[in-house]
Order: C-alpha cells, then sequence, then structure tokens
C-alpha cells in the first residue's frame, strides 16, 4: 500500500485486536512516504543485543537483518515458518548437533564495507562472551549456552556447532533480538549510532523525544523497502498517544493502548480507520540481573 500521511490505523486492548496498517483502497505497492508512529519508552540506547525490551528493538530491527526470520506473513511464529533471510538456506548434520548456512554474497554493511561470515562469527562470539569487546549487559546470553561455537567455513558459510541436539536453536536466530552485528563496529558505538544490513539506515535518536530511519537506497533485497523513513515519537502517557493518533499526528496504534470502550471511541471519531480483529496476548515481565547479589543466589530467586 502506497503510505500517505492521512492513513491510520487502530488497534484494540486486551485479547482481541491487534494493530494493522490502513490505508484507502489500493491495488499495488507504491514506494515512497514516511510512518509515523509512537513508542511508549525511551530506551537506553540503539543496541539491540544490549536491551532488554522492545524500545529499542522494534525501531532497530529495519537496521538489520537476521540469518534467518519468521515469515511476517504468517500469523503464529513456529518452526514451519521460519525463512531465509541473509542465509540461503540451512541444514543439520545426521546427529542434530551442527546447523550450517550458506550466506549471501554481495551483502554490504551501511558504511559500505562487505558483509561475511566473519560477522556471524563476532556477533555469536560477542552473546558468548568468547570475544575481546564486550557487551555493556547481555541479557540473551543464556539462549546460547547450548552452543559450543560458531566456526566460518570461507567467507559464505557458517556452522553453528551445538553441546547436544536441540532441534528448535534454530527459532533463538530467527527472533528479533538476534540481528547480525558487523565486525569492524565496536559495541560502544553500535550503542548510539548502529551499522546494519537493513532496509533502513539508523537516522537519528533523541532520549525522551524521538528515533528515526531512514531508507536505505542500496538494500540488497531489491526493490525494498517502499517506505522513505519511519518516526517514531516517545510518548509515554498513552492517553496522550491515543488523543495524537485520533487527531491524526501518527499512522497506527497498538493493542495495548486501547481499552474496548476507547477502541469505540476511536472507530466513532474516525471510521476510516481499519482493525483486525485476532487472538492476542500481553506478556508482563519482571527482568532479574541474576550475576549479582541478592539474586544470585538461586534459593532467593
Amino acid at each position: 500500500m502506497g503510505m500517505k500521511r492521512n492513513r491510520r490505523a487502530c488497534a484494540g486492548a486486551g485479547l482481541l485486536l491487534v494493530a494493522l496498517l490502513a490505508a484507502e483502497p489500493a491495488s499495488a505497492q507504491k514506494a515512497g512516504g514516511i510512518l509515523t508512529m509512537y513508542t511508549v519508552d525511551s530506551p537506553a540506547s540503539m543496541s539491540i543485543l544490549e536491551e532488554a525490551t522492545v524500545f529499542a528493538e522494534r525501531p532497530m530491527m529495519g537496521v538489520f537483518n537476521n540469518l534467518v526470520m519468521f515469515d511476517q506473513h504468517v500469523k503464529q511464529n513456529s518452526l514451519q515458518s521460519i525463512v531465509p533471510d541473509l542465509a540461503t538456506s540451512w541444514s543439520w548434520s545426521e546427529d542434530g548437533t551442527e546447523l550450517t548456512f550458506p550466506l549471501h554474497q554481495s551483502v554490504t554493511w551501511h558504511d559500505g564495507k562487505p558483509f561475511t561470515a566473519k560477522d556471524v562469527v563476532c556477533t555469536w562470539d560477542l552473546l558468548s562472551g568468547k570475544s575481546s569487546e564486550k557487551l555493556r549487559v547481555n541479557p540473551r546470553k543464556s539462549w546460547y549456552r547450548n552452543l559450543e561455537a560458531v566456526t566460518a567455513n570461507g567467507d559464505y558459510e557458517v556452522t553453528f556447532h551445538l553441546k547436544r541436539p536441540q532441534p528448535a536453536f534454530i527459532t533463538a536466530l530467527a527472533s528479533g533480538y538476534s540481528p547480525i552485528y558487523p565486525c569492524h563496529v565496536s559495541p560502544r558505538d553500535m550503542r548510539q549510532h548502529p551499522v546494519g544490513t537493513g532496509p533502513f539506515k539508523f537516522g537519528s535518536f533523541k532520549p525522551n523525544e524521538y528515533i528515526k530511519v531512514t531508507r536505505n537506497p542500496d538494500y540488497w533485497k531489491k526493490d525494498r523497502p517502499y517506505l522513505e523513513g519511519i518516526e517514531y515519537t516517545i510518548i509515554k502517557i498513552l492517553s496522550t498517544a491515543n488523543l495524537a493518533f485520533v487527531a491524526g499526528t501518527f499512522d497506527m496504534t497498538f493493542p495495548y493502548a486501547l481499552s474496548v470502550p476507547l477502541l469505540k471511541d476511536v472507530n466513532n471519531r474516525m471510521p476510516q480507520a481499519i482493525c483486525e480483529l485476532t487472538p492476542t496476548a500481553v506478556n508482563r515481565n519482571l527482568i532479574i540481573n541474576r550475576d549479582v547479589p541478592p539474586f544470585d543466589n538461586p534459593d532467593l530467586r
């Protein structure tokens, strides 16, 4: 759908409704426009690997690629919905302990340097704590306890070596929290100015105000992305965000932002808004640092 400033979407709360981008009827995809939306928190950095919540992941996912990802056209994630991204395919060894990925060639980072298997190795060396460079925080290190090593087979193939078979291991690689980082950019620099291979380039981040990404004109997937950019305004008060949506400031809102009565009110004020009925759930998590007292004590946890 072509993007225009006056296009809107809405979403319900609870367990029933999720947001869909809305547009007047269109018969074909059209390029152009800036998608405007809000986010309800200001992340500490722009580094997906170092952030524990969606508030850096959501705006930065488009800056990066994964090896594999969940098919975005399938509503429920599963092993069967995983598709290649930077990898062209994958295969398991007979004993289920080696997972090998051939990689796309001629992919470049946003700064023009070539993407190779070395970048994949560097990413998981960072995540497993094996590299000389260190992440300031590493909230998903425990995902890879069963990972022995990642090795490069030339410039365009990598193998993940597991300690024991783990058929669902590839789902961790398909997560939005598993982007490939460049070897040549330090974790420190990735916090404030991330460099990826994705459809959007990092634009700017002003804490408590906004996050902006812009179209990557040299994206390796031809004719993508359709948008010229995405702008996220940081608004921590949901009622304020909803008023801004109704006023036409934003193009979409989210499931956790609307109660059923508010959804009805939005529909009355904005009959052009489109919502989709889909079963969903909202998780609320308490994140504990298990490496420091008192939470390093399993009895206390």
